[in-house]
């Protein structure tokens, strides 16, 4: 079964080149949401991954969606953000961050490593250039 990803992105053309390059790879992009209200609604569609930025619509509240998503619902995130300093140390429960732009082969060596940790693979390493949080 193809891994469930949903994209939190509040810039309209990077939210559709990911969710461009989410399905390029294979996988399903089970929707876009640019705030906490969107983002909450679309776990309801019960996604395996999500992609969060940090600075959304309404304020930098990717941290806390990314948070939300991780521990209430077991979504495994990563950040994908132009601003990772605002992550700090991490965010609990989520798995790390890689910083914008982000290359097609890294976004797919990042699915490829979330799809292994939701599979409960706990030999995988994470992508080199993904900041991973203990």
């Amino acid at each position: 079964m193809t891994s469930q990803i949903m994209i939190v992105e509040d810039e309209f053309l990077i939210a559709m080149e990911l969710e461009q390059i989410v399905g390029n790879l294979g996988y399903d992009c089970i929707g876009v949401a640019d705030d906490t209200v969107s983002a909450i609604n679309l776990v309801a569609k019960k996604p395996d991954i999500a992609l969060v930025d940090v600075n959304l619509s309404d304020g930098p509240t990717g941290p806390i969606i990314g948070a939300r998503l991780a521990n209430e619902f077991g979504v495994k995130v990563v950040f994908i953000t132009a601003n990772p300093k605002q992550l700090g140390d991490g965010v609990e429960g989520t798995l790390g961050a890689v910083t914008k732009p982000v290359e097609i082969e890294l976004l797919k060596d990042v699915l490829n490593y979330l799809v292994e940790v939701s599979n409960n693979n706990d030999d995988v390493e994470p992508p080199p250039r993904m900041k991973t949080f203990d």
